[in-house]
């Protein structure tokens, strides 16, 4: 589907479906949206499954968040069907993204603060509130709190972008040892992403309703925004046709954003030049991971217009430019690769309607998906350290 054709014509589809699609304007009405009652307060706690010996190696291990819930919830890829979920804690209302330390230290955005988990004991053993006013604690798609949270390379910060409902986001910036928010920098609107270049001296936000990425210097506290818009902004904020999650190129610290199976934007952070590659999919794109040798996993997650379009995938792309297209079965969010490659494990959360709780495990070589119903609207996900 040629979307620089029909950018107008998706921009009134767009607007029609509001109220469905997470991709669409901050005044979304999906059931647990803004406006609906906040869930009772949770208190740290664990919950292991049966059988679980908390003390055994985490290697091999996955960590996601339950978007649909208040917990995260480990997850042995080893197993199948129900007996991979190893339990989950609960962290916080509707929790997004995470990140985890080289000492199985899990920091998790949640709408109330960033949940500090232990991954060896398997509690929670802080909840770091924000500095931000994101409006009153809620769930759903649109709700206000963290989204995108990312490690500086030494592990010494926290980096949360933090949405406020109606107006632009900020990043916090956490102090890793202290356990406090030190700094707040302005960024764009729902910063869906947070990224940092290799040599920590940059963090990148990925703002959805602007069009835009956030690159903020970490020794000025400087920022620069760049539009990411190969379709142009047409819409506002009833496009589809927004920026969603960065990858960055472990060659040269490129940006790398997906758009709808066709394009992939190219961005120089340093210049702010912006320039695009085909791709190949043909669907609406949301996650985006590189692995070490380049290799770009991006997560396809159904049609706009499934008259004309192709349903979920996930593209396997090259360093050269060359892609495999695996199907999948129904939506998907984000993915994060195995070290190898071999394998790529894809969270089923979505955040539009239609989502399915659980992952899909890939076999990268031969394109084979082993589905596990696990959490409750699995979104971030993270592979543990191997650590007893």
């Amino acid at each position: 589907m040629n979307r620089r054709l029909l950018a107008p014509h998706l921009a009134v589809l767009a607007a029609v479906t509001a109220t469905l699609a997470g991709c669409t304007s901050d005044g979304g009405t999906e059931a647990g949206g803004p406006g609906s009652a906040p869930p009772a307060a949770t208190t740290p706690s664990r919950t292991p499954a049966p059988g679980t010996d908390t003390a055994t190696t985490l290697e091999g291990m996955l960590l996601v968040t339950d978007f649909g819930a208040d917990t995260v919830t480990f997850v042995d890829p080893g197993r199948r069907g129900a007996a991979a979920g190893q339990g989950s804690v609960r962290v916080g209302t509707a929790p997004y993204g995470l990140a985890v330390d080289d000492d199985g230290t899990a920091w998790v955005a949640t709408a109330q603060g960033v949940a500090v988990v232990d991954t060896r004991t398997r509690e929670r053993t802080d909840l770091i509130p924000y500095t931000t006013d994101a409006g009153p604690v809620t769930t759903g798609e649109y709700r206000g709190g963290g989204m995108g949270i990312a490690l500086s390379p030494d592990g010494s910060r926290v980096y949360v972008g933090v949405n406020v409902p109606g107006g632009n986001g900020t990043l916090e910036v956490i102090d890793a040892e202290r356990r406090k928010v030190t700094r707040t920098v302005p960024v764009g609107r729902r910063p869906f992403d947070v990224d940092v270049s290799r040599d920590g001296r940059h963090v990148y936000a990925t703002n959805h309703d602007s069009f835009d990425v956030t690159v903020v210097d970490t020794g000025a506290w400087t920022t620069r925004g760049i539009e990411v818009a190969p379709y142009g902004t047409e819409g506002g904020l009833g496009s589809w046709l927004k920026p969603h999650y960065t990858a960055v190129r472990p060659s040269d610290g490129a940006l790398l954003l997906p758009f709808e199976g066709e394009r992939l934007a190219v961005v120089d952070p340093r210049t702010g030049r912006v320039r695009v590659e085909d791709m190949t999919a043909n669907t609406h794109q949301h996650g985006v991971a590189a692995g070490a040798d380049g290799t770009l996993y991006v997560v396809g997650t159904g049609p706009i217009d499934p008259s004309e379009d192709d349903g979920p995938s996930l593209t396997v792309r090259t360093p050269g430019g060359d892609e495999r297209v695996i199907p999948l079965d129904g939506p998907h969010e984000t993915v994060v690769p195995s070290a190898d490659g071999r394998t790529a494990y894809v969270s089923g959360g979505f955040t539009r309607a239609g989502y399915w709780n659980g992952l899909s495990v890939v076999d990268t070589a031969t394109g084979r998906v082993t589905r596990l119903p696990v959490g409750e609207r699995p979104l971030g996900i993270a592979v543990l350290p191997g650590i007893r």
